[in-house]
């Protein structure tokens, strides 16, 4: 056996098992790229530059500006006032209050860009609420749970920042950012449709109805809060700003907007927002440097060109080879957590897309993440299912019926943008920036 092939087996099999037994991934990429390099003969100074580059990318620098905008406008309690602005849009129709789950999806994954944080804080909120005005407990763990999509695709998006970051092909994280608005609303629209015809079968009820006073003072306040969002989209969409300038910009705004408008964020709230910030940040940071020095072993080892090598020779046939790529991203997405799999398979798989089949490499970036954002949902590793079902208190086997019609129609719009990438690529042709 080769020195390739024995590196390559090495390489993964001691991922493998350190994450079998229970290592922080961080420290399974690290350790294994360490042990591969040192059979192999890679000088450590290489590893150890990998690390410090993929940290030092601007784009990076990003991500922790859009997870200190998503907290300040947790603790600002603008979800709050998004659920109420939601509710006077779509509220006094068939199962109001779960269309409004989806709507405030929407708006929420352009504040916090993350599923989990969707789940956890408007999952918080509203699956209780649905169960008690009469909703099926699978039902409203559904909706939630994949309407919490959304937010990885619609920006800001930390998974998009993820994906551009490990490609290293040098795409422009604007244009990426852009790529994913006009699939996030079709996505929007895709789970409105099961949930309104659920909802008119089984009868359930209209949301809540407020006063006209009620309802100026509440689309005032959501429309100040949803600055933040308008700030990221002008600022990418007219080339004012980089897609991390308008993180930093939008950060600001909304502590402004919590302290002097909203006026309940005090320093000591502030300070403790950004304490709850620190864990996940330095998460992040872990896995992108040592993920870097895995993917760097991984290039040396050419596992890359192998796999494509593979896979032509499997079949010569496009639209078998893009569906197999597409069914082994659903797989994968069902047994690990979302930015640890953009990271370490973009490397692999970027290759084979975008050369071996011809994607463009904003439109592959889109349905990476939204392949990976399914597995979200889907047992046995889904994260967002599993904070959905300990929300309701009720174990996963309960409620995954319920999530089917839900599943369908996210698997179809997935193909639909595979195969039909102007879906995706519209919207930045349109602005001029493709």
């Amino acid at each position: 056996m080769s020195e390739v092939a024995i590196g390559t087996i090495m390489l993964f099999s001691l991922l493998g098992i350190l994450m079998l037994l229970r290592f922080p991934i961080a420290f399974s990429l690290g350790i294994a790229a360490v042990g591969t390099a040192t059979y192999l003969g890679i000088p450590y100074f290489n590893l150890f530059q990998k690390m410090t580059t993929g940290l030092s990318s601007f784009t990076f620098i990003a991500v922790p500006f859009f997870i200190m905008m998503a907290q300040v406008m947790t603790d600002g309690e603008i979800t709050d006032r998004l659920m109420k602005f939601c509710n006077i849009v779509v509220g006094r129709i068939p199962g109001g209050t779960a269309i409004v789950n989806i709507l405030v999806s929407m708006l929420f994954g352009g504040i916090s860009g993350s599923s989990a944080a969707d789940v956890s804080s408007i999952g918080a909120m509203l699956i209780p609420a649905m169960v008690k005005e009469g909703y099926d407990v699978d039902y409203s763990v559904a909706v939630t749970v994949t309407s919490s999509v959304e937010g990885v695709i619609i920006p800001p998006s930390q998974n998009m920042l993820f994906y551009a970051i490990a490609s290293a092909s040098g795409i422009s994280i604007s244009t990426l950012l852009i790529c994913g608005y006009v699939p996030g609303v079709l996505l929007t629209l895709g789970l409105a449709i099961p949930a309104l015809v659920i909802a008119i079968r089984k009868r359930y009820p209209l949301g809540q109805k407020y006063s006209m006073k009620e309802n100026l003072r509440i689309v005032t306040e959501a429309l100040l809060g949803l600055g933040a969002i308008v700030v990221v989209i002008v600022g990418t969409t007219t080339g004012i700003c980089s897609a991390t300038e308008a993180a930093a910009i939008a950060a600001v705004y909304a502590l402004l907007l919590t302290v002097f408008v909203y006026r309940n964020m005090s320093l000591k709230t502030y300070i403790e927002g950004l304490m709850k910030c620190l864990p996940t940040l330095a998460m992040a940071m872990a896995i992108i440097a040592s993920s870097s020095a895995f993917s760097y072993v991984m290039s040396y080892l050419k596992v890359p060109q192998n796999l494509t090598t593979w896979l032509l020779s499997v079949t010569t046939n496009g639209t078998l080879l893009t569906l197999l790529l597409l069914a082994m991203m659903l797989v994968l997405g069902c047994f690990m957590d979302m930015g640890i799999l953009i990271l370490l398979t973009t490397p692999i798989l970027y290759p084979i897309a975008v050369n071996g089949l011809g994607f463009n490499p904003y439109h592959f970036g889109v349905v990476l993440v939204l392949a990976y954002g399914i597995g979200l949902c889907t047992p046995p590793v889904g994260t967002s299912l599993f904070i959905g079902c300990t929300i309701a208190k009720t174990p996963v086997e309960k409620v995954v019926k319920g999530f089917l019609p839900f599943y369908l129609s996210m698997i179809l719009l997935l193909l639909l943008l595979t195969f039909f990438p102007e879906i995706t690529l519209c919207l930045p042709r349109a602005l001029g920036l493709l």
